[in-house]
This record gives structure tokens, C-alpha cells and sequence, in this order.
């Protein structure tokens, strides 16, 4: 139990049903959707579209998304892929043809087709209960009439305005009079409104067809792009079979390559060889940041999209492979790291939800970057991610951009069972961070045991791009021994990403919900 003389929230708890998100608005609009007898999933998608208003440089309809669903609260979990492809006529040699090293984030070449507006519209026709008009109707009513801006995301929107100021259009619906919005200001979008309205009329075929991908299709022609229309009818998200390891009891789900979940799971499988109950502060941030260093670099050089690229899953997670990974690790020295080119990029909503009958869902969204590419259309107001900005322009590397192929993600929701039964759905936001931050959000719990408040509320690190940073609240001291150990210490400027979790107390069949203070939502059931 938490010190309640110290600043802090408890966990939430609710008998019934459960929806986590990190906006206060989409929180509220999930409930709602479930206090009417919607489903998590139904919840998952009012409350995603909310966030496209809420929290626009995190998220929108211009990016892509991920899933994992129990159906029924068993542990027969489904996963689903809504991360787009790159056009057809783009090719690794046509990009370096026009000298290029690297794709990058303001361009068209770093815009796949955003697959999250057809995975939201798929997930409701296979598990939604509400009709498809009421899931849209809160999206479109904020976008018209504005939506108050909230703390974290005014910190975050300061911070960005350049990523916004190379596009006409963007600039001119995303910023004030050429500045951030700042918090208690009323931000409006009347083009995504009319967007959204579309969307909510004639579902995925809204956005996919008629004037809305015209108007997407012209825009990035017009900026050199390679896309042609029928880069976008053809859309289509995939339910695919999710890939799994245990951990201290429980099994840990995750999506497949073209997500990093492999990369969350082989961490998760190493960490599980050392005694984190009885070690120091010290030697988890250590050993942590050793096995992160390990398990990027495989990420990096075998993920990709399995179906132009066969990754070595089984081969990753296999016992032999995981204990000379671990052999590798020094338990008293850093070692050094392993340069990677795959691009930094901050922001993606998560967002959880469980139902009366135990439907749960774990969903994330993202642009990639703040405000995604920075590019947006005309005349109706889609800003676009910059997704394809993780391809790579070796034409022999398993991630090299093509025709038709999804690039590398790192956004990845997580679930949770025991034995047949679902524990509850996880997620960790923080681009490069995500893998790290499940294994240090399930650590805590199932290692250190924590509620999901405190596993979320915990000082985090994260050894990246040969830096080991550590958020503040570990403090001079802890940075002064791991710089001992030869690690590179820096405190970053910004929290280390965000996250929420639902998990089910199985000896009082009680849900049990944490939101992350780094961000402004919360938890909130019934």
C-alpha cells in the first residue's frame, strides 16, 4: 500500500468492467460506451478516436495500430496488424537513385498507408456490440466543437511546433497563430470533424474511397510521393496468431514481426534467469541495460516484415539461444553497444479496456513521431505518420523499403493469462523504449509485487543509443555507481514513456487498473 502522505494515486479498482487510457476525455467517453452495454472493444475505438482530438501529435487516423483481444476472457487471445504498407512503386534503389542515405521524417517517402482506421473499423465488425455511428459520434463532436488541452500534452505540443511548420496545411490546423496551444485552450479541427463524419457514415470505405483518399492520394503526389489510389482501397488490417513466452507464472502475449513483441518477449526470457527479487537497485538497472543492448541489436538485424522477410522467432526465443545471450552479460561492467541506425521516436498512445463478460482488449496507435510526418491534406485535415522513416535503404537488409511491405514497428499492446483463463491486457508508449518498459512494467509486478499503480508509478531506465538513461527520481547517487559500472548516464529531459494496465485479482475476481502520472489520464470502471 502507498504512502497516502506522499503525492501519488492507488490503483483503481472495479468489479464489472475497466477501461485505462492516458487522456482524461477518452477515458470518459470509453466508460460511457461501456455503461451502455458496449464491448472493450467498442470502448478501445471511441476512446482512440477521441484521442486523435485529444492528443493529435501522439495519434490520429493517419497512423497505424495494433491489438490483442481476448474474446471472452479466456486465454484464446487474437491478434490483429493495422500497420500500413509502403506504395507500390517505391523501392530502396528509387530513394538512393535520388541520393539519399536514410528516409527522413518530413517527406512522403516516410508515409506508408495509415492502417489504423480499417483496423478499428475490423475489430468492431468482428467483436463490437454498438453501432459503428455511436463509437464515432464523441471524435466528431470534439473535433467541432473543440476540445479543452490538457498539461502534458501542451508540454508536449511546445516542444513541437517545427515538426508542424514546413506544411501549410499543418501549420494552419495545428497551430494557434503560428504557436503551440497551451493548456486550458481550446483546440478545433473543423476538416477532421467533417472527416470524421464521413468515417462515421460509411466506415473504413469513408476513408479508403471517395474524396477523403483523393484528397490524401493528391496531397502526397504533390510533395513527390509514390502513392496512387489504389495503395489505399487495397488496404487491409490482418488477424494473425499472436507469439508467446512465459514469465514467472504467467503467459506473456504479444503481436508478431513486423512488431518489435519478440524483442519484449527474448527480454522478458532473460531477465527470467536472474534472481531480480534478491538483487539491488544497481544490478536491475544492469542487468536490464545489458540484456536491452543484446536484444535491440537481434531486433535490428533479423525483424522485419515476415512475409517479404522470414524472422527467426522460435530461433530468438529458444532455451539454448537465451542462456548464451545471458552468458554474455557481465554482472559488474557495461559493455559496449552496438550502434543502430533505427530512427528515435517519441509518441503512441496505449490504451486498455475489459468488459462485463470479460472481453478485453490492449490497443495502440501512433504517428511515430510529434505530429507524425508534419504533413497533412487540404481539405481534409489527415495528418500523416512517418511510419516508413524505420525502413532501411540497404536493399539486402531484412527492413529495406519496398513495394507493398510493412516497415519495423515498436508499437506493441501486451496481454496477460494463467493457465486458461486471462489476466489482463498491458501496454507500455515511449517509441524505442516499449520492449524495455513491459519487461520492467512485468518485472515489477511479478518480480517486485506491485500493483499495476506502482509498477507504472516506478523510476524507470532505459540503455539506448550507448546512454543509459535514468529518470531523475533515481537520483545523483544511483547515476554516480552505474557510471562506475562504465555505463554512459545521462537524465533525459523528458519522462520515459507512458503506459496502462488492467489486471484481474483472480482471488476476488476484482479488476485492478493503473494509468501513468507521466501522462494527464487515468483508470476508471464501475
Amino acid at each position: 500500500m502507498r504512502n497516502f502522505s506522499y503525492p501519488g494515486r492507488s490503483a483503481v479498482r472495479a468489479r464489472n468492467a475497466m477501461i485505462t487510457t492516458s487522456h482524461p476525455m477518452a477515458t470518459a467517453a470509453g466508460l460511457k460506451v461501456l455503461t451502455e452495454g458496449g464491448s472493450a472493444v467498442d470502448a478501445a475505438i471511441t476512446a482512440v478516436a477521441v484521442q486523435t482530438m485529444a492528443e493529435p501529435h501522439m495519434t490520429g487516423i493517419g497512423g497505424d495500430c495494433f491489438a490483442l483481444i481476448s474474446p471472452d476472457g479466456s486465454a484464446d487471445i487474437k491478434a490483429m496488424n493495422a500497420s500500413g504498407r509502403a506504395p507500390q512503386g517505391i523501392s530502396a534503389a528509387a530513394l538512393t537513385d535520388q541520393g539519399m542515405t536514410e528516409i527522413p521524417r518530413y517527406g512522403p517517402h516516410a508515409i506508408t498507408v495509415p492502417g489504423a482506421v480499417d483496423g478499428w473499423w475490423r475489430l468492431h465488425q468482428r467483436y463490437g456490440r454498438l453501432d459503428w455511428d455511436r463509437l464515432m459520434q464523441p471524435a466528431v463532436d470534439y473535433a467541432s466543437d473543440g476540445i479543452a488541452v490538457h498539461d502534458r500534452v501542451a508540454r508536449d505540443w511546445g516542444r513541437s511546433v517545427e515538426n508542424v511548420t514546413d506544411d501549410p496545411d499543418a501549420a494552419a490546423q495545428y497551430l494557434n497563430s503560428g504557436k503551440a496551444y497551451q493548456a486550458g485552450e481550446v483546440f478545433c479541427h473543423p476538416k477532421l470533424a467533417e472527416t470524421m463524419r464521413i468515417i462515421q457514415q460509411h466506415g473504413r470505405d469513408g476513408f479508403y474511397q471517395g474524396p477523403v483518399m483523393e484528397d490524401m492520394v493528391a496531397k502526397l503526389q504533390s510533395v513527390g510521393g509514390f502513392h496512387q489510389e489504389k495503395d489505399f482501397t487495397d488496404t487491409e488490417a490482418s488477424f494473425v496468431d499472436p507469439i508467446r513466452a512465459d514469465y514467472r507464472g504467467h503467459t506473456v502475449w504479444e503481436c508478431p514481426p513486423n512488431g518489435q513483441g519478440v524483442t519484449a518477449l527474448l527480454l522478458l526470457r532473460m531477465m527470467e534467469r536472474f534472481d531480480l527479487e534478491t538483487l539491488s537497485d544497481r544490478d536491475r538497472i544492469h542487468v536490464l541495460a545489458e540484456a536491452a543492448k543484446l536484444a535491440y541489436h537481434l531486433r535490428d538485424t533479423y525483424l522485419a516484415d515476415p512475409s517479404f522477410s522470414p524472422v527467426p522467432v522460435e530461433w530468438l526465443l529458444a532455451d539454448e539461444q537465451v542462456d548464451g545471450f545471458v552468458a554474455m552479460i557481465s554482472r559488474d561492467k557495461a559493455t559496449e553497444y552496438a550502434p543502430s541506425d533505427f530512427p528515435d521516436h517519441p509518441h503512441t498512445v496505449y490504451l486498455a479496456a475489459v468488459d462485463e463478460d470479460g472481453m478485453a482488449v490492449s490497443l495502440i496507435n501512433s504517428i511515430f513521431d510529434d505530429f507524425g510526418s508534419g504533413i497533412s491534406t487540404p481539405e481534409y485535415g489527415v495528418l500523416f505518420h512517418s511510419r516508413g522513416k524505420a525502413f532501411r535503404l540497404e536493399a539486402d537488409h531484412p527492413n529495406a523499403i519496398e513495394g507493398g511491405k510493412r516497415p519495423l514497428h515498436t508499437i506493441i499492446p501486451g496481454m496477460l493469462s494463467q493457465d486458461d483463463r486471462l489476466v489482463g491486457p498491458f501496454g507500455v508508449m515511449g517509441g524505442q523504449y516499449q520492449a524495455v518498459g513491459h519487461a520492467m512494467l512485468l518485472s515489477n509486478m511479478f518480480n517486485l509485487g506491485m500493483n499495476p499503480q506502482q509498477a507504472l508509478d516506478a523510476p524507470r531506465s532505459f540503455a539506448h543509443a550507448g546512454v543509459l538513461q535514468l529518470e531523475d527520481s533515481h537520483g545523483a547517487e544511483m547515476a554516480g555507481i552505474l557510471s562506475g559500472l562504465g555505463h554512459e548516464v545521462d537524465f533525459p529531459s523528458s519522462p520515459i514513456g507512458g503506459g496502462q494496465a488492467i489486471i484481474r485479482d483472480a482471488a476476488n475476481g476484482v479488476l485492478v487498473a493503473g494509468s501513468d502520472p507521466r501522462k494527464d489520464g487515468h483508470a476508471s470502471g464501475y
